[in-house]
């Protein structure tokens, strides 16, 4: 593996590269950082260079001053990494947040990417306005909760919004341990007072998706109710495309809790032909 820094406008992102083949950046969800999804490049690393990288504001991408951080410009820090590691069009996963700054990537820098895998992005334009209206505030509410009472009950109002039982956890065994430190509380509190401000006020082109020229599948977790936001997301977003959603295994955290079956559902996705 190997890791770099590269400065942006505003910001230095910390990245790590692993792996022999295409790009295949991963866009990671919440607070996640490029070492966020180590078990996942782990089954991905011999079909696909695999880049992860620390948005900025986390871990170990500084912002030159503190700031909101718009979708877009995640996206635009996107496009500077790929410009900087390859010369070809990438493919991305993204999840949850990840996905939403995939979607902006495809729509302001057309070529840029081959495929985008979009894992239940958080994209509240693609709902229907009274569904929107809804999650917006319910995002909005989940905010205002960590400011008043702190990270544990907004987490667990996290994991309602998005589908995700914690009390009955199905997953892959011999996972990396991911336990809740310093830094990861941080990045929380990060993702939590800015990330989400972001995306309440994101106003993504939806009408844009169907002609980027990329190939988007959207992807949705096999046990992820079908009334959560999230997946709603990826269901409206497949309905503007034309397509059905593919299914991956788990949930929301797919990714994170069934790597093994992931890697092997994505590259299966990947190598389909694009329709």
């Amino acid at each position: 593996m190997t890791t770099g820094h590269l400065p942006v406008p505003g910001a230095t992102l910390h990245y790590e590269v692993r792996g022999t083949g295409p790009a295949l950046l991963i866009s990671q969800s919440g607070e996640g950082d490029a070492r966020r999804s180590t078990d996942l490049a782990d089954h991905l690393v011999d079909s696909y260079t695999v880049i992860t990288y620390d948005r900025r504001g986390l871990s170990r991408s500084a912002l030159d001053r503190p700031r909101p951080v718009p979708l877009r410009q995640h996206a635009d820090d996107v496009h500077h990494l790929l410009a900087a590691l390859t010369d070809r069009p990438a493919a991305i996963l993204g999840c949850s947040m990840g996905a939403a700054i995939g979607l902006h990537l495809v729509l302001d820098h057309p070529g840029q990417i081959a495929t985008l895998i979009a894992h239940e992005p958080v994209s509240p334009g693609l709902l229907p306005p009274a569904e929107r209206t809804r999650h917006l505030a319910e995002l909005a509410s989940i905010q205002r909760l960590y400011r008043r009472e702190g990270l544990t009950p907004a987490l667990k109002a996290i994991t309602e919004a998005l589908g995700i039982d914690p009390a009955t956890p199905d997953a892959e065994p011999g996972r990396t341990p991911h336990p809740m430190t310093p830094q990861r509380i941080a990045d929380f509190g990060f993702f939590l007072e800015h990330d989400f401000t972001a995306v309440i006020g994101d106003t993504l082109r939806v009408g844009g998706l169907a002609s980027t020229g990329a190939r988007i599948v959207p992807a949705v977790g096999r046990t992820t109710p079908p009334a959560a936001f999230d997946r709603r997301c990826a269901q409206e977003l497949a309905a503007l495309l034309g397509t059905q959603p593919a299914e991956f295994p788990g949930g929301h955290n797919g990714n994170l809790t069934h790597p093994r079956a992931f890697a092997a559902r994505l590259k299966e996705v990947l190598s389909e032909p694009a329709r």
